[in-house]
């Protein structure tokens, strides 16, 4: 096997972080021209059948390539290279499986789909164009997961970009030239969804090739005697499904809600398809940008999990526990600023994105903010629980959560004078019940409890620092400032205030320590950085 230079976790992290960086900027020439080509109601179909893809993509790699991680990271640390060669390779086949399995539900079944669960059947379409693409992510998570057990996070960050570079370029060409071509809005939607696929194809090419170049399987010189197949594919089984079930929870009632928003939309609230298509396209839309703070934080849950583990396995406790709080802490750190800068800019920030400035929009974006900062907060709990060999508790607070969001959705969305409006309150209530149980269930688990003090309160002093910054350079500019269209006048005093709570928040965060010199020692690059900014 290839040698392969170590990463601490915040290092892998910060590789990561910047993949996701890169991933946002073509995602946003991905997902807001899709919206802006196809309209509110074709987006709808579009953010559906995501729906869809995702409970699919959860059930079969939101917690496999965690156990996989988990069993080569323990495998490198008792020096067993032979049991993470075959543990690899157990995965591979069982990602096959799974993956051909919800690949042909999707294939087959797609109109049952769209019009008993959806309430959509436009979607039908559009769900059947996904349906490669859960096959071929299975088998990229196989790859990913094996070099994350050794701690590199290069392959996965240069993976994801390629995967969201190849399925900007053909989605976008292909719906601009469907829509074109008068085919109508659910074609539309398919073919920006076909670039999905693309991607993924790209993207297990890449990582086979990776693998294939930097981790070859030579004779070993003293090769160590692998676990059986059966106990392998038991132990990864036990590990991951848990794990999976715990996500698939969340995604399934996702489905469901997204389904009965529709229905309550039309059923109880008195919308009909069309209107009710439009009402469910601007959530999606608020929804797309509600998703990045999530996206920003995942690179650090994904690395924190075979730190803990390694931690863990060596009987070092008191580490595991450090890394724990640190992680918390960082999450908060990030999370914060951008679920309060969501909420403060939603106006600009939907009206200057999207054509179709629908009323709705900034409102729901506003309360989806907050709860931008819980969903955060949970992502870090989940990863810090599984890590330490907990993978039903997160389960358990998923369901909770799920539930609550469901039945808030199903009463709130059916009020004509509510409707959609409801989605966002039951998303912001469901996450800060989630977050809540998760740090109950840390206080159990880790020998040490986190101190919230630490964690929570300077980020967000800070944080209502920035957020009265960005709303007061905003409002002046907007009411002083009077420069080119509506939307190119929003767009130049949104950034002017953006750079404004930029750097107001750098200077307290830097003034309060939130972020120490030690922590900048462990990214790349971390004490150059920390020097400039005079950092202690």
């Amino acid at each position: 096997m290839a040698e392969q230079k170590g990463q601490n976790y915040l290092h892998g992290a910060a590789i990561l972080t910047l993949g996701v960086i890169i991933m946002k900027i073509l995602g946003f020439f991905y997902k807001m021209p899709v919206a802006n080509i196809i309209g509110p109601d074709g987006y709808s179909m579009f953010m559906q059948t995501y729906n869809v893809y995702n409970v699919f993509l959860t059930l079969s790699t939101a917690g496999l390539p965690i156990a996989l991680a988990r069993m080569i990271s323990e495998a490198n640390a008792e020096n067993r290279p032979m049991q993470a060669r075959r543990t690899f390779r157990v995965a591979w086949w069982t990602f096959f499986v799974i993956g051909m399995v919800f690949t042909l539900i999707m294939l087959l079944f797609p109109n049952f789909i769209a019009h008993r669960i959806l309430h959509n059947p436009p979607a039908a379409m559009s769900i059947r164009t996904m349906a490669p693409s859960v096959l071929l992510v299975c088998l990229v998570s196989a790859y990913r997961g094996y070099c994350q057990g050794y701690g590199n996070m290069i392959p996965t960050t240069v993976g994801q970009v390629l995967e969201v570079l190849v399925k900007v370029v053909v989605g976008l060409v292909l719906a601009w030239i469907v829509v074109h071509a008068h085919r109508g809005k659910a074609m539309g939607s398919a073919a920006a969804i076909f670039g999905v696929s693309a991607g993924s194809a790209a993207a297990l090419l890449y990582m086979w090739l990776y693998k294939r170049r930097h981790y070859s399987e030579g004779v070993l010189e003293h090769p160590d005697v692998p676990d059986p197949d059966g106990k392998i594919f038991s132990r990864f089984m036990r590990i991951g499904i848990p794990i999976a079930l715990g996500g698939s929870v969340l995604a399934i009632l996702n489905l469901v809600d997204s389904g009965l928003t529709m229905g309550r939309l039309q059923s109880a609230a008195g919308f009909g398809l069309d209107a009710a298509n439009v009402l469910n396209g601007v959530y999606g839309e608020a929804q797309t940008i509600f998703n990045l703070p999530a996206a920003v934080i995942t690179p650090l849950t994904i690395s924190v999990v075979p730190a803990i583990t390694a931690a863990v396995v060596k009987g070092e406790n008191d580490l595991a526990t450090r890394i724990s709080e640190d992680s918390m802490r960082i999450a908060a750190v990030l999370a914060m600023p951008m679920g309060v800068g969501l909420a403060v800019l939603s106006k600009p920030i939907m009206r200057v994105i999207f054509h179709d400035n629908h009323p709705a929009g900034p409102t729901l974006l506003a309360v989806m903010g907050v709860a931008a900062f819980f969903v955060c907060m949970v992502l870090m709990e989940n990863a810090i629980l599984q890590a330490n060999g907990r993978e039903l508790l997160p389960m358990i607070t998923m369901i909770v959560g799920g539930v609550v969001k469901v039945t808030l959705n199903y009463f709130l969305v059916a009020r004509p004078n509510i409707n959609i409006y409801g989605a966002p309150v039951g998303t912001l209530v469901s996450y800060v019940v989630m977050a809540v149980m998760n740090f109950v269930f840390m206080c159990y688990v880790l020998d040490k409890n986190p101190k919230l003090r630490n964690i929570l309160i300077k980020p967000f002093l800070c944080s209502a620092v920035m957020g009265g910054c960005a709303w007061g350079v905003y409002g002046l500019l907007d009411r002083f400032l009077h420069f080119g269209s509506p939307r190119l006048h929003m767009l130049l005093c949104m950034g002017v205030a953006i750079l404004a709570a930029v750097a107001v928040y750098l200077v307290f965060a830097i003034a309060m320590r939130m972020i120490t010199k030690e922590d900048m020692r462990l990214i790349p690059r971390g004490e150059k950085i920390a020097k400039l900014l005079h950092m202690r």
